[in-house]
């Protein structure tokens, strides 16, 4: 059982990783804005992101890749906090000294987004539902403003602006940071010149709209969710794990199951056919990984993450082919081929579009059965086809 359990440890993206890293120990930076104005025109006042970076920026200031993370993940891409970290960041396979995002070369960013999920992680820096609003002096619950993903760029941008960077090599990111690389190539098409959407789309569709509902409704249909003001009460840890256990289980590949798990009994003397308290080995082990990742996340985040992820669409504009035709940047498309939650068939799509407005598009696909986590767990197989695409 303790193999599964680390095996789905990774599923929740608590990744086990190699023991090599990043070079260098890193340090987690916090940027602040006094106040900062939503798409939707809310202001929110004193936002605060963390970031991290890795490798050294030029004079010309120009040699700058920035990297957007996953809906449950944080900046932590690549190295340790410490040398005594069990784990590095999520994608140091690919980020490093030599490796395909060459840090001998580029000055790496990654941020923390809005209304990041990981709120009680004290390595994570993040503005949301749970911060303490300064006019009321209480979290702000579900009255914290609707934001989007191009909120989280534009936090991104004014974090770059006060580092003096104005070009951008690339932006890259899997899954949701995929959904950001996308937005800012439309947002700031003169400033970012090559995009690699890992795992991604560029748009979330009306069956990923669907989907997104199906994962956040077991919060709001636990009672202690409260219509999100439970801070300092019992918090919907029950409603939000089985949330995170359907995440973890569309984010794989039935291939992947059957590999992991099979048909096995969570315990080899309790038959599931002789009571229901019996459960098959993979149930067993999705809700006790689900649980824990629950204990230390926050509730009311992953619900904004969702609204934030359907409400996407390149460029916020009224069809994708509107959206994409703002986009001026390379791209190289990087979707998995056992993908169920961000198909391959949608990086497909966005490449004939973006192939007709002139651009200029790559493509590669992962192989493998790890489903939708194939673009964190398995990047590295796409690496020489990032190191080309960053080296053209």
């Amino acid at each position: 059982m303790n193999r599964r359990v680390g095996c789905l440890t990774v599923l929740v993206l608590l990744v086990a990783m190699p023991a090599w890293a990043y070079d260098g120990i890193v340090e987690k930076k916090t940027f602040a804005m006094p106040a900062y104005a939503t798409v939707g025109g809310t202001t929110i006042k004193g936002v605060r992101v963390g970031y991290e970076t890795y490798g050294t920026l030029n004079a010309a200031r120009d040699n700058v890749i920035l990297v957007a993370h996953f809906y449950s993940g944080n900046s932590h891409a690549a190295g340790k906090y410490a040398a005594s970290d069990p784990a590095p960041g999520y994608w140091d396979a690919i980020i490093g000294s030599g490796k395909p995002v060459d840090t001998d070369r580029f000055f790496v960013v990654s941020s923390d987004t809005l209304v990041n999920l990981n709120v009680k992680d004290p390595k994570t820096i993040t503005t949301g539902p749970a911060s303490i609003n300064s006019d009321t002096g209480r979290p702000y619950g579900m009255s914290f403003p609707i934001v989007t993903i191009r909120d989280f760029v534009n936090v991104q941008k004014a974090l770059l602006d006060s580092l003096g960077i104005k070009k951008l090599h690339a932006v890259m990111g899997a899954s949701m940071g995929a959904l950001q690389s996308f937005e800012w190539a439309a947002a700031y098409p003169d400033m970012v010149e090559r995009i690699v959407p890992v795992i991604g789309a560029a748009e979330l569709n009306a069956f990923g709209i669907g989907w997104l509902g199906v994962w956040a409704a077991p919060i709001m249909l636990d009672p202690r969710w409260n219509k999100g003001d439970y801070y300092g009460q019992e918090e919907p840890v029950e409603g939000l794990a089985l949330a995170l256990k359907i995440v973890t289980l569309h984010a794989r590949h039935y291939g992947w199951a059957s590999g992991a798990f099979g048909r096995k009994w969570a315990a080899a003397e309790r038959d599931p056919s002789k009571s229901w308290d019996n459960k098959f080995a993979i149930e067993d082990t999705l809700d006790k990984i689900a649980l824990a990742r629950a204990r230390a996340s926050d509730a009311n985040s992953f619900l904004y993450l969702a609204k934030a992820n359907q409400l996407f669409v390149t460029g916020g504009k009224g069809s994708l082919e509107e959206g994409l035709r703002d986009v001026k940047a390379r791209v190289l498309l990087v979707p998995a081929k056992s993908d169920l939650l961000l198909f391959p068939d949608y990086s497909r799509q966005a490449m004939e579009i973006l192939k007709r407005h002139g651009n200029r598009v790559q493509y590669f696909e992962i192989e493998g059965e790890g489903g939708h986590l194939d673009g964190v767990l398995s990047v590295a197989k796409a690496g020489e086809a990032i190191r080309k695409f960053l080296n053209e």
